[in-house]
């Protein structure tokens, strides 16, 4: 039996494969609603906006990799560039005197911001020369770049936190707009032109025949390199203006901004719906979603955990012998007991201490018993 084709008939049979981009947004909304019933002060507009904006930074790294993953590419160096980029613009704008960290002081100080755009353009120009017309591996480029920028960060700032920063530098990361913060507006304002050029433009368009084909887009007339290079500068750009909305989030820059979040970029890209053979993506799906959730339960769970747990952990008795994996053997110590108890040890063989009522198996030592699973209150 053959199917005839009938002019003017169509199927309007639901085509999901459309939603294939919003599968993420279900899942989004069960820990949105877990969350509220944990905490009720989860779903608040405070927290909400805090969560956006903790997401800025690693959002705009996204947004670079969404693009330079679509071409077909691979830039590992974001993750050093968002922290040298700042740090080379902070270097050649503050004095060589009078502060923590010494300068050259070759421009003013509304510079710094053009400086670290420039430095993170004169990155991916170099990277993308490298990769493009001396044909070099894409991969060993990006991570050798990352390793260089990494040493030059530390070598830069001398392993310590820049605080004496302009103000021009801090201004996006502490001014709020209309009540949001500006780098919520700025990295949405970003997302929406990236998602138009991708849908859009030309050049948008042509990334996906790049990814996909690369030969037969050089075949169909598209100037492949020109275009990837682009790509290449215009991600590492976007990583340098990340790291000035982190610089002001936080009000210093750390000799380490930017260690490992390669991976948590790479993650939030491919979840998102990118795919690490080019070609296929958008920066109108779940991307948008995935990174806040990411950089929340990720990064800024880190941020904020860390020296909360530190300052929690209890401190360690002087008596208590050397901490565990030190390879030292704990010293000999008396078993000592409040008045309450009573001890009981009979020599040569295996003795109880009881204190309190509590009975714990212990070993006879040379001047006592020492008390298995505690660490006992050495007497003087």
């Amino acid at each position: 039996m053959v199917a005839e084709f009938v002019p003017g008939w169509r199927d309007d049979r639901l085509d999901l494969g459309r939603f294939r981009d919003l599968s993420l947004v279900p899942v989004i909304l069960v820990l949105m609603l877990i969350g509220f019933i944990v905490s009720p002060a989860f779903l608040t507009s405070g927290n909400l906006i805090g969560v956006l904006q903790q997401s800025t930074e690693l959002g705009l790294l996204v947004l670079a990799t969404t693009f330079i993953l679509i071409s077909g590419r691979m830039d590992l160096s974001l993750e050093s560039t968002i922290g040298v980029a700042p740090v080379l613009a902070v270097w050649l704008v503050l004095p060589a005197d009078g502060g923590r960290f010494h300068g050259v002081g070759l421009l003013p100080g509304w510079t710094a911001i053009p400086l670290c755009l420039l430095v993170g353009a004169v990155i991916g120009a170099v990277n993308g020369f490298l990769i493009l017309k001396l044909r070099l591996n894409g991969f060993i480029v990006t991570l050798g770049a990352l390793t260089m920028l990494r040493g030059l960060q530390v070598a830069l700032s001398e392993g310590q936190s820049i605080v004496d920063l302009p103000p021009s530098f801090t201004y996006l990361g502490r001014t709020s707009w209309l009540g949001p913060p500006a780098a919520v507006w700025v990295c949405g304002a970003l997302f929406a032109l990236g998602g138009c050029a991708l849908a859009w433009l030309r050049h948008g368009r042509a990334l996906y025949a790049i990814g996909g084909n690369q030969e037969a887009a050089r075949t169909a007339g598209i100037r492949v390199d020109r275009i990837v290079w682009t790509v290449l500068i215009a991600g590492t750009v976007l990583a340098a203006f990340a790291g000035i909305l982190c610089t002001g989030h936080y009000g210093s820059i750390s000799a380490t901004q930017g260690s490992g979040w390669i991976f948590q970029v790479f993650a939030a890209t491919v979840i998102g719906g990118v795919s690490l053979n080019g070609g296929k993506g958008s920066v109108l799906g779940v991307v948008i979603i995935v990174a806040p959730v990411v950089s929340r339960f990720a990064s800024g769970e880190r941020r904020e955990r860390g020296p909360r747990q530190l300052a929690a952990a209890p401190p360690r008795l002087s008596g208590a012998g050397p901490p565990a994996g030190s390879g030292r053997s704990p010293r000999r110590t008396r078993c000592s007991r409040p008045s309450a108890g009573r001890t009981r040890r009979t020599p040569g063989r295996r003795s109880r201490c009881s204190s309190a009522g509590t009975r714990r198996p212990v070993r006879r030592g040379r001047r006592g018993c020492r008390v298995r699973g505690r660490s006992p209150t050495r007497l003087p």
